[in-house]
């Protein structure tokens, strides 16, 4: 599959099989940053525990990009983002591949996905944990690893869910977002 901006512009394909490999390869490319990242994190029993499946990959894109991905996919719903938050969001589903595409409210925007958008263009803004117990899985994080959460307290998110971000780096030093979701 070509560079993450083909891929990117993929998912509003007129085609099906153009849009379910986009979703294939962006999900995947997002899934192997994620665990590059975190690896040591889900090995710890007590942590991976607290996972649950499927992982969701988070795609930041112009709201231009949201439309027309929108639009090639049927019109998905978009979920409820808390007002005090700059971010519309739908879901995409193609097999085992699972994105959330976001945008921003307005371009220019004090948002993280207006900020995300700035600063590196279209491209995998986050990768999304869902977990039992958001609270403990940060105070694991917190006194196991001594990792700072972006947020001192969980706090609302999409569609019901609470949540909280943390930044983990790779090996090789690449940064990826993760986000905590414990499910309403």
């Amino acid at each position: 599959m070509p560079a993450l901006h083909h891929a990117i512009a993929q998912l509003a394909s007129e085609e099906a099989a153009e849009r379910r490999l986009a979703a294939s390869w962006l999900y995947i490319e997002g899934c192997m940053l994620a665990d590059a990242a975190t690896r040591a994190l889900c090995e710890d029993p007590e942590f991976a525990a607290l996972l649950l499946k499927p992982t969701t990959v988070g795609i930041a894109v112009h709201p231009i990009t949201f439309e027309n991905i929108r639009r090639a996919n049927g019109m998905p719903r978009l979920a409820e983002v808390p007002p005090d938050q700059d971010a519309q969001e739908f879901e995409l589903h193609w097999g085992e591949a699972r994105l959330d595409i976001l945008t921003t409210r307005a371009l220019g925007a004090s948002g993280a996905i207006a900020k995300f958008l700035e600063k590196f263009g279209e491209g995998i803004q986050q990768v999304e944990y869902f977990v039992k117990d958001v609270d403990r899985a940060t105070e694991i994080l917190r006194e196991k690893f001594g990792v700072r959460t972006i947020y001192p307290q969980t706090r609302p998110g999409a569609d019901g869910t609470r949540v909280n971000f943390f930044l983990a780096s790779t090996p090789e030093n690449k940064k990826v977002l993760v986000e905590l979701v414990e499910a309403s």
